[in-house]
This record gives C-alpha cells, structure tokens and sequence, in this order.
C-alpha cells in the first residue's frame, strides 16, 4: 500500500524554484569541499517523531491521525509504519534512519514477548532496508518513557529496574547490529535527579558508569564494531541530569575510563537549554576528539523545553557545518532530524515540507561553511590574533620551558604589550555577507 501516493520523489530544483515539494539548495550528487552533499550531510529520519508523534503536548490530546495508524492492531500498526516511513525516505530522498526500540515495536506484557514482537517487525525493516538499500544510521533503547523509569534506568534506586534496563539496551543493540547501525546512542532521558534529599548520587553515577562498560563489553563480545554515541541533555523531564553538557559528559567519561569508547552525538536543542550555542557545543566536541553525530533541531527561544522543531536558521547551520567540517567531516555519524511538525501541522505532506526546510537549510549552511574554510576567513583572523604564542615568551609558555619565576622576570622587564580589538562586529558582518552571497 502507498501512503502518499500525490507526492513524487522530490528533487533539486533550485533557489528559484517555486514547487514547494522541490529542494533549493540540497542537490544530492552536487560536490562541496570535496564530496557529494549526500556524503558531507548523512540525512536521517527519526522513526519516533516522524512516524508516532500524534501531536500530543501537555495540554492537548492527539491532532495528527495519520493513514498508517488506522489499524487497531498494534503489531500491524507497527508494520505499516515501516512501508510508510520507507516511502517517505525514497521520495524525500533520506539515506538513513535511526529508531529506539519501542518506536519500531510495541511493548508487551513481558520482555520476552517484547523481544519477539520487536524481531518480528525488525524483519520487516531488513527488507524493506534491502529493497531500497536505505541504512540504518544509529539505534538506541526507551529506557525513559514506561512508569518502571520514573526514578531512571541505570541509575534507579531499584536494582531490578537496573537489570531490565540493561537487558533492555543489550537487545537493542542486538537489534541494532542487525540493521547494520553505524552507531549505539545512550540518551539518559531520566538519569538524573529531582532532589538530594533522597539521592545517592556517588552510587548513581558510579551504575551509569557500570552500564556503560556492561555495553562496552557486550559489544566486544557479540562483534558489534558501530561507534557508542552519548546524547548530552541538561534537563527536561529531570531537574538535575547527570549528563548535562559535553564538557559534563567528557568528564564523567575520564573519570570511569570510558573516554576510548564513546563519542557525542550533540542536539542543537539540547544545547540551548544547556545555556549554550549550538555551535558551542559542536566546537567541544571536536577539539577533544569526541565529535560523532548530530540531532538536527532547534528549540524556542520563548520556551524553556525540548520543542524540537526543524532548524530553518541559516546562521545556525552555517556555524554547525563549519565545526562539522573542522572536525574532517561525519565518519560514522550524520545529520538525524530530531524534529516533529508542529501540532497543528497535521497534512501528510506537512511531513515532506518540514523535511525539505530542514535539509535545504543545512545544505545552504554546508555550501557557506565550505566557502569560509576554503577562503580561510575565521582562521587567519584567529592565527593573526594568537600569534603571541608563535614566539618569543608565548612560544617559551606553549613549549612548556617556562614557570612563574621565569614569567615573572619577563614581566618585570617587559611589563605587557598593548592588546588588539576582538573586532567581534566585523567578523559578523563578514559572517552575514558569506550567508548572503554564497
């Protein structure tokens, strides 16, 4: 059966085109920086808010009733949203999706039922993975949403609730290997906490870090070779998150000697309720060597939670595609849209057009960034102004030939140079005219 049967396969068409169902900018074979956008960019669907968001939020019900979902039965419902989300990515032209477990399947009354009926449809997705030869990006477990998590998954007081979150994630990565996952992401939705009141925190983040190797072996164990992905988050649904930054996470993962095996998949959304740029949190990632994948959202400014909405902010991709290809470009990772259409967006093709948005926004950004670092414009002005350290008592410092005593005999007689202007407006302006000329 075809669920959008009025849309074709849509294609590059151009800035000037008016179809509305067309990309501007996301021209699939054309080279940027070297390679194909195809390959720079590594679209991915999200099977969750693409395929069973209904619309709901916290004031409302369901809006969206989509034709896949007319079947009562659950286990049918979810295999029809398998033929539908494969439609959807040959025809918006999407090479990769990533799941959780409980997206692609219902859960049942027990994990072995669970387990069976996820594997069930599971093959569904192999074949319709090998009719169209779409991959399959990264898999991760829903160890958040069931009322057995409301105190969290690893770090849950209860140790039966440890032990089934851990089978829980070493089935979905079974799964995962099965799909020939490129990654692992672990999204600590509830590892956290609401109150120190009740909390042993040194015994919660010692647990993390006990699944977290449990994962590392088991992946050893089992052949798995996708690269292990953690998801920073600072909060939302929990007040404290054990996982609040890069820079948290990166410490938490030095501390447990689990650096060597996990790298981040950064959420623009995320970051912003961190109080930081999306772009911030990308630069973290690569100048200490954890750089992996991207939840390509954005979030409200007027609203303090997770709305993952699809990024249409040039400035903002612009920013992330320059770190991306700082950072030599995706390997294993790539751009999965964390996003859903609003809830009043509730057309199928409302689907088609907030995926256009998205990846022509981040194709305009690519060709930008590419332009910046081909031209050299940020580094050179960066090199220029650090060039203190090049030589002299900068080059003594970086090389590590110098301690206080000698600094202070430096400045006793040199005292200290006149500095220069971070000329932060211009650079800006620069930025704008990039955007707009490129």
């Amino acid at each position: 059966m075809a669920y959008f049967e009025q849309i074709g396969t849509i294609a590059y068409e151009g800035p000037k085109s008016k179809n509305p169902l067309s990309f501007k900018y996301y021209n699939p074979s054309e080279v940027v920086a070297g390679k194909q956008m195809k390959d720079h960019l590594r679209f991915a669907m999200s099977w969750w808010h693409t395929f069973t968001h209904r619309g709901n939020d916290p004031f409302g019900g369901p809006t969206i009733f989509r034709p896949w979902d007319e079947t009562a039965d659950d286990i049918a419902r979810a295999k029809a949203r398998v033929h539908a989300a494969f439609e959807f990515m040959e025809k918006a032209q999407i090479g990769y999706f990533c799941f959780h477990d409980a997206d692609i399947a219902p859960r049942q009354g027990n994990l072995l039922e669970t387990n069976r009926v996820l594997d069930e449809v599971v093959e569904v997705i192999r074949q319709e993975m090998a009719r169209t030869g779409i991959k399959c990006l990264w898999g991760t477990s829903n160890c958040f949403s069931d009322e057995k998590f409301v105190h969290g998954a690893s770090t849950s007081p209860n140790a039966s609730v440890f032990a089934y979150a851990a089978a829980q994630i070493k089935k979905a990565i079974e799964v995962t290997q099965l799909l020939g996952g490129e990654n692992y992401v672990f999204w600590g939705g509830r590892e956290g906490y609401e109150t120190l009141l009740n909390t042993n925190t040194s015994l919660e983040l010692d647990n993390f870090a006990r699944l977290l190797q449990m994962a590392v072996d088991y992946a050893k164990k089992i052949g798995f070779t996708g690269q292990f992905l953690i998801e920073p988050k600072p909060k939302e649904p929990t007040k404290h998150q054990y996982d609040f930054d890069t820079a948290t996470v990166l410490a938490f993962l030095r501390k447990y000697h689990l650096e060597p095996y996990f790298k981040m998949n950064i959420e623009a959304n995320h970051a912003t309720l961190a109080a930081h740029t999306f772009q911030h949190e990308l630069n973290m990632a690569r100048i200490n060597g954890v750089f992996g994948s991207v939840d390509a959202n954005t979030g409200d400014p007027m609203l303090g939670w997770d709305t993952d909405q699809f990024p249409t902010s040039i400035y903002d991709t612009t920013l992330a595609m320059y770190e991306v290809l700082l950072a030599g470009g995706f390997t294993t990772g790539g751009l999965n849209f964390d996003a859903k259409v609003r809830r009043g967006s509730f057309q199928e093709d409302d689907l088609f057009l907030a995926y256009i948005a998205g990846m022509d926004t981040f194709a305009k950004g690519l060709r930008v960034a590419a332009k910046l670092i081909e031209d050299g414009v940020f580094e050179q002005f960066i090199a220029k102004r650090y060039e203190s350290y090049a030589e002299g008592i900068g080059k003594d410092i970086i090389g590590g030939r110098v301690g206080f005593s000698e600094l202070e005999a430096y400045a006793l007689i040199h005292g200290v140079t006149p500095n220069t202007s971070g000329r932060q407006e211009y650079l800006e302006t620069v930025l704008n005219q990039y955007i707009l000329e490129s």
